[in-house]
């Protein structure tokens, strides 16, 4: 009997503690200006799927981002805001889409030596 009920508890622990997320949140910087690149960088943040949460602040150029770490991680979030056109420590938007934003979003980018550890696309 009490074979049976510790085997019962076990699973309970089990089975309640595998079905939480592995939520992480992390800042860094994304290069934008307006509240316009605000709604555009949250949106793609958003938009990776595990991400629960994106924040944007126009005056430091950080964002804060709650994830999943299961479903995702913070590579392909820096990749997705690149995607539309803001440059991240790790990934650098292409000049096409960059060139594409409008003229009120065109931050000045990051020299090669600021973002040598990055990538390019």
């Amino acid at each position: 009997m009490k074979l049976k009920m510790f085997s019962l508890i076990g699973i309970i622990l089990f089975v309640s503690t595998s079905g939480f997320a592995q939520s992480k949140t992390e800042k860094f910087k994304v290069f934008g200006n307006c509240g316009m690149c605000e709604s555009r960088i949250e949106k793609a943040a958003k938009a990776v799927e595990g991400v629960t949460k994106a924040d944007w602040d126009k005056e430091t150029k950080m964002i804060e981002v709650t994830f999943d770490e299961s479903k995702t991680d913070v590579h392909k979030i820096h990749e997705a805001i690149a995607e539309v056109g803001h440059d991240t420590k790790l990934h650098k938007a292409k000049d096409e889409t960059y060139d594409n934003l409008p003229g009120c979003c065109k931050y000045d980018r990051p020299s090669n030596e600021e973002n040598k550890s990055g990538h390019k696309h």
